[in-house]
């Protein structure tokens, strides 16, 4: 019964300002009103990576809960993984609304948020009492829009969050922060990590998460800067600034980060190039506009371990994720895989 109303919330919410709808989103699930996984995923999804069991390769990208107020009932829908955040050490409200805008007719969302967040000491309250033994459970962080210096913030934030997350993302690609995606840049990212390593050399694994709109020879760069300073694992990739030709709404005018169906092509393109540079020395994530199991699969294919999803579960709701695995694994038997794991980086072989 509880699915049922979920699957009828969904599409009630596209009918209103898509920011209230998230915050409803939330509640709801907060109450228990989302549903709940009946059954255990197939073990043929089962992916490990970064010293983690991942039940399944499909996590929750960051952005959805930043500030860790639904993790448990996010687990409970069946997400292999998910992750908070982004963070940032104070209390910050944002850019101003509207802020976030719906593509329908391209299955796209643009979003200038601005890392809106309630800040550190409220999303630890929260996130701390995520229950082990759920799924892994990431926590992304970032930088306030004022006041902020990189090579102390972050080393603060990783340390504040190292007790309970299970893996660490760096967010140093939101196109909405002025000034953050110039962290990318190899001396600045270098000086970053540096601090990191010097800061907590005991820490979880340890990711950053890029742009798309990096160009070759600075995609090259931040992954060797990141392989020759321990970073684990890397996220491909945040929002694009770019704005495709094929852009069929009003709303691809807005300024921000675009999400969604139009980032998939390009997003993969990217990922790909990112696995032959770092030749199996930085585990992969890959987001961007992935909405069925074969698109997560082709995530995999091109050097992912693990498959994020955002855009999508904004337009389908709950239901997307029993779907999306029960796709991933019809797309696994149609091209011959025993396992989601042997799929990872067929294409580079």
């Amino acid at each position: 019964m509880i699915a049922h109303l979920a699957s009828l919330l969904t599409p009630l919410l596209r009918l209103i300002d898509p920011e209230t709808a998230h915050g409803i989103a939330l509640r709801a699930l907060r109450l228990g009103l989302a549903g709940h996984q009946s059954s255990a995923d197939d073990p043929r999804l089962a992916i490990t990576a970064l010293g983690l069991t991942f039940p399944n390769p499909i996590g929750l990208a960051a952005g959805f809960d930043k500030n860790a107020v639904a993790l448990a009932p996010l687990a409970g829908l069946g997400f292999g993984f998910v992750e908070a955040g982004t963070v940032t050490p104070l209390p910050q409200p944002g850019n101003p609304r509207p802020r976030l805008f719906r593509l329908t007719e391209d299955r796209a969302v643009i979003n200038r948020m601005g890392f809106n967040n309630d800040g550190l000491a409220a999303y630890l309250a929260k996130f701390n009492a995520f229950p082990r033994g759920l799924v892994p459970a990431g926590a992304n962080v970032g930088i306030n829009k004022t006041g902020a210096d990189p090579e102390r913030d972050y080393p603060a934030l990783v340390a504040a969050v190292a007790a309970r997350a299970d893996y660490i993302v760096i967010n140093v690609s939101s196109p909405n922060t002025p000034g953050l995606r110039d962290l990318q840049g190899e001396a600045r990212l270098r000086a970053i990590l540096d601090a990191v390593n010097t800061a907590l050399p005991q820490r979880p694994p340890l990711l950053v998460k890029l742009a798309p709109d990096l160009a070759p020879e600075g995609l090259e760069a931040v992954v060797e800067t990141c392989a020759a300073a321990g970073v684990q694992g890397l996220i491909i990739a945040n929002t694009t600034i770019a704005r495709p030709k094929t852009l069929r709404s009003p709303a691809a005018t807005q300024a921000g980060g675009l999400s969604g169906r139009p980032l998939f092509g390009p997003s993969t393109d990217i990922l790909r190039q990112v696995a032959g540079i770092a030749s199996g020395r930085l585990i992969l994530i890959g987001v961007g506009g992935v909405a069925t199991g074969a698109e997560a699969l082709a995530k995999l294919k091109a050097g992912a371990s693990l498959v994020q999803i955002y855009s999508a579960f904004a337009y389908d709701g709950p239901a997307l994720i029993p779907r999306i695995k029960r796709e991933l694994l019809a797309a696994l038997d149609h091209e011959g895989f025993p396992t989601a794991a042997a799929a990872i980086g067929a294409d580079l072989k």
